[in-house]
């Protein structure tokens, strides 16, 4: 039997992501959502947080593509000042 390497397929977001959510990914490409056809493959460990510059979020919570959106406490819309 040969090697088979297989992946998870990432959860496809239809919200926008919180305005403070980064990845590696958004300085090569200038692409604000880390979940872009682009950006394929961003997941929590290579996201941050903005205002905290660290992979928890102000809630203490982990920050990705499918957690940093409405709902969450410390979420940010690109229309607000």
């Amino acid at each position: 039997m040969g090697y088979e390497r297989s992946f998870e397929e990432p959860d496809t977001q239809s919200q926008a992501p919180c305005m403070n959510l980064r990845s590696k990914a958004i300085y090569v490409t200038g692409n604000p959502d880390p979940q872009s056809s682009e950006e394929e493959g961003s997941t929590r460990f290579n996201c941050w947080c903005n205002r905290t510059q660290h992979i928890l979020g102000p809630d203490e919570e982990l920050v990705d593509r499918t957690a940093c959106v409405i709902g969450r406490e410390c979420f940010r819309s690109r229309d607000e000042p």
